[in-house]
């Protein structure tokens, strides 16, 4: 067992082998043959999309809860073990998270056949879908947040990080606008969380 938990790719792997695993024994006692429809499709795209979302958030949580406010308590003879090894690894995994979510959220709702509504915030339906405007803007702030993080977030702390080349001036505007834009994804993501869950649960 510990060198299956020793190593996260193991770890990862084992984790994809229970869940087949337990989706076999469960298709299997049901037997209604859900594992070869459209339904079923569509709850992996969803488990993907919630998957890819818990690592996004995750990972935005760990920034604004945890690195951020620590970091003027670290010794700066330390802060280079941060901003040189963890904060590069951690917004590898950030923006591809972000990336992840918002391409498997999109074919969701594409499968689900609500992406128009969902977009147009139920307005091909009138605005007499709860569901359509709740999933909609849900939709609309997880977009907002995708966008800042690519086109914002990373582009500011590859100057902050040193990994393209800027002078020191630069370096500390462009950390602030990062920090700014990652607070900002954190208001939204409060609403924006609010907003999926009510979708599938309220309406």
């Amino acid at each position: 067992m510990s060198s299956i938990l020793s190593n996260l790719r193991n770890t990862v792997i084992a984790g994809i082998v229970l869940t087949i695993v337990m989706a076999v024994i469960v298709i299997s006692v049901s037997g209604d043959g859900m594992a070869f429809g459209h339904a079923y499709g569509a709850f992996i795209m969803r488990w993907l999309h919630v998957l890819s979302g818990v690592m996004w958030i995750g990972l935005l949580y760990y920034f604004n809860f945890v690195q951020i406010p620590n970091m003027p308590n670290i010794p700066d003879e330390q802060k280079p073990a941060i901003g040189k090894v963890i904060a590069p690894a951690a917004l590898w995994w950030f923006r591809w998270a972000a990336m992840a979510t918002i391409v498997t959220g999109l074919l969701l709702a594409w499968m689900s056949g609500y992406l128009g509504d969902a977009l147009t915030l139920g307005a091909m339906d009138g605005f007499a879908v709860d569901k359509s405007l709740a999933i909609g803007i849900g939709m609309w702030l997880g977009i907002i947040m995708w966008f800042n993080v690519w086109f914002v977030i990373w582009p500011n702390q590859k100057k902050a990080l040193g990994i393209v080349d800027a002078d020191a001036a630069t370096k500390a505007a462009s950390a602030r606008t990062a920090m700014l834009f990652s607070r900002t994804n954190t208001m939204l993501s409060i609403p924006m969380l609010y907003a999926m869950v009510s979708a599938q649960n309220l309406y």
